[in-house]
């Protein structure tokens, strides 16, 4: 079973650059992980005119593209609801953690990244799975702050507050 632990925080307060920072801490210390990342907004896989946007603009349900370096299944929704956390989940394979982004509603542990830069109120302010706050300035909030510009700080103490066995460096 993966462990699950969500990224939360306002738009441009750094989810996303703290995420990119931890993955190789988190390989270094031999904890297989996985993201899912919450978007409000449309993307693309393969540009229009490309095989696979054809195929799912002709109609089918999903298209998956595979090469020796990845494969993507994308399914099409059509006006069906977006799935939830816990459908995503079941999706993704077996690994030691999974990063969500967003998903400000489910009942995971989460950390929030906060700027008080960015002049914008916390976030998650009574959220009960609040961890802590990761933040570049000193902040009391009331909770443990961990130093956003440290990410293998962070990595590690998620580590720990999971219980993820470290296998790939010594726990300091």
């Amino acid at each position: 079973m993966s462990c699950v632990f969500s990224i939360a925080g306002h738009s441009g307060s750094g989810k996303t650059t703290l995420i990119e920072a931890m993955l190789p801490e988190f390989a270094a210390m031999g904890v297989r992980t996985s993201v899912i990342k919450q978007t409000h907004h449309d993307f693309e896989i393969e540009p229009s005119g490309k095989d696979s946007a054809r195929l799912r603009a002709a109609g089918a349900f999903e298209v998956m593209v595979s090469s020796p370096f990845r494969y993507v299944i994308v399914r099409e929704l059509r006006g069906e609801a977006a799935p939830g956390l816990q459908d995503q989940l079941a999706r993704l394979d077996t690994c030691d953690l999974i990063l969500v982004e967003g998903f400000h509603a489910d009942p995971v542990p989460r950390l929030e990244v906060f700027r008080p830069s960015l002049g914008k109120p916390q976030r998650c302010h009574g959220d009960p799975n609040l961890v802590a706050i990761a933040s570049d300035e000193p902040v009391d909030l009331g909770m443990p702050v961990w130093p956003l510009n440290e990410p293998a700080t962070i990595a590690l103490k998620i580590c720990q507050h999971l219980g993820i066995a470290i296998r790939g460096i010594a726990e300091s």
